[in-house]
C-alpha cells in the first residue's frame, strides 16, 4: 500500500448550492441556501472529504504506511476514511467505541478492508489522555494517527475550502452576499475551518449535536485564536449524543417532504430543527440570508432511522 494515488484526492468535487424551500422560512422572510455536501460523492461524502484532505497530504508527504483513526459503530468519519483507503490504495485501521457490533457501517468498514479494534467504552474515553496513541503506533509503525472525526488543525484547514465553494456559486442564486453560516457541530472542526476562512466577515452558527461536556467549545477555541473570530455555539443535542425523539423524527419527515432534501437524525436534522427554533423566535431579521451546510452522514441513518 502507498499514497501514490492521493493526487486524485486533491481534486475536490464541487457541492451544489441550492435554495432551501420551507414554509417557516418563507413566513419569517429569511432566505437559506443549502450546500449539498452530501452529494459530492457516494462514499466519501459530506464534510469528510474536506476534513480528511490535509491529513491525506501529510500521510503522502511523510510516506506513511497507512492511517489509523477513531469513531463509533455508525461513524461517518471512519466510513469515509475506509472508503478513501479502498479507492486510493492505502491501508486503514479503526479504533471503535464500545464492543463489537454488527451495523451497516461496520459491515462496510470490513468490506473496504479497514482493520477494526473495539476499545470498549472506558478504553475509548482514554483517547484524549497522554500516551493513548503510543501502543497503537507501535502496533502500526510508520502509520499516521488521525484524531476522532478527522479533527485538529489539519481538518480545519481542509474545511476552510468550503467557503470558496459557496462564494463561487452565489451568482447562481442571484445573491451578491450572505449574512452567516449554519451547520451541525460534532467536534467543531468544520465550524473552526469556516471561522478561520471568514476572518470575522460573517458569523458562523454551530448547532451542537453533542452535549456541551463533549468538548466542542474547547476544540474550537484551540483552533480559532483570532480576535476577529465571529461564531456562536447552540445546544441542539436534545439531551445527549445520538438522542433521537419523536418530535425530531416528525420534523425530519416533514422537512424532507417539503424541501426534497434528505436529512439524518444525529447532525443535519438536529441542526435544521435548531435553526427553525431560532427563526421562529425572531433571532433573524427579515431579508437575512444564511448558508446551511449539509454535512452528509446519510450512510449512518440506515441503522439509526430504523431504530
Amino acid at each position: 500500500m502507498s499514497f501514490s494515488l492521493i493526487a486524485s484526492f486533491d481534486c475536490l468535487p464541487c457541492a451544489p448550492l441550492q435554495r432551501l424551500s420551507l414554509s417557516w422560512l418563507e413566513r419569517a422572510g429569511v432566505e437559506v441556501a443549502v450546500l449539498r455536501l452530501d452529494e459530492i460523492d457516494p462514499l466519501i461524502s459530506g464534510n469528510k472529504w474536506f476534513k480528511l484532505l490535509e491529513h491525506l497530504r501529510v500521510a503522502q508527504r511523510t510516506g506513511a504506511g497507512g492511517i489509523i483513526s477513531l469513531g463509533g459503530a455508525h461513524s461517518n468519519h471512519l466510513h469515509a476514511l475506509a472508503a478513501a483507503g479502498r479507492r486510493f490504495g492505502f491501508a486503514t485501521a479503526g479504533l471503535l467505541r464500545g464492543h463489537a457490533q454488527d451495523t451497516p457501517t461496520v459491515r462496510d468498514l470490513h468490506a473496504f478492508g479497514m482493520q477494526l479494534h473495539w476499545l470498549g467504552y472506558g478504553g475509548y474515553r482514554e483517547r484524549h489522555q497522554p500516551g493513548f496513541w503510543q501502543p497503537w503506533l507501535e502496533r502500526y509503525p510508520g502509520w499516521l494517527g488521525v484524531p476522532e472525526g478527522g479533527g485538529g488543525e489539519s481538518g480545519a484547514r481542509g474545511c476552510a475550502l468550503i467557503v470558496e465553494q459557496v462564494r463561487n456559486q452565489l451568482a447562481t442564486l442571484g445573491w451578491v452576499g450572505y449574512d452567516g453560516w449554519w451547520l451541525a457541530a460534532g467536534t467543531g472542526t468544520t465550524l473552526a475551518g469556516l471561522v478561520l476562512a471568514e476572518q470575522g466577515a460573517h458569523r458562523v452558527y454551530g448547532a451542537m449535536a453533542v452535549p456541551i461536556d463533549h468538548g466542542v467549545e474547547r476544540n474550537v477555541e484551540a483552533l480559532v485564536t483570532s480576535r476577529n473570530a465571529a461564531y456562536e455555539l447552540i445546544d441542539a443535542s436534545r439531551g445527549g449524543f445520538a438522542k433521537v425523539d419523536a418530535a425530531l423524527l416528525a420534523f425530519i419527515q416533514a422537512s424532507e417532504e417539503e424541501s426534497g432534501v434528505p436529512l439524518e437524525p444525529l447532525y443535519t436534522g438536529k441542526a435544521l430543527l435548531a435553526l427553525r427554533e431560532r427563526v421562529e423566535a425572531g433571532a433573524f431579521k427579515v431579508g437575512t440570508r444564511l448558508i446551511f451546510i449539509h454535512t452528509g452522514g446519510l450512510q449512518g441513518r440506515r441503522a439509526l432511522m430504523g431504530r
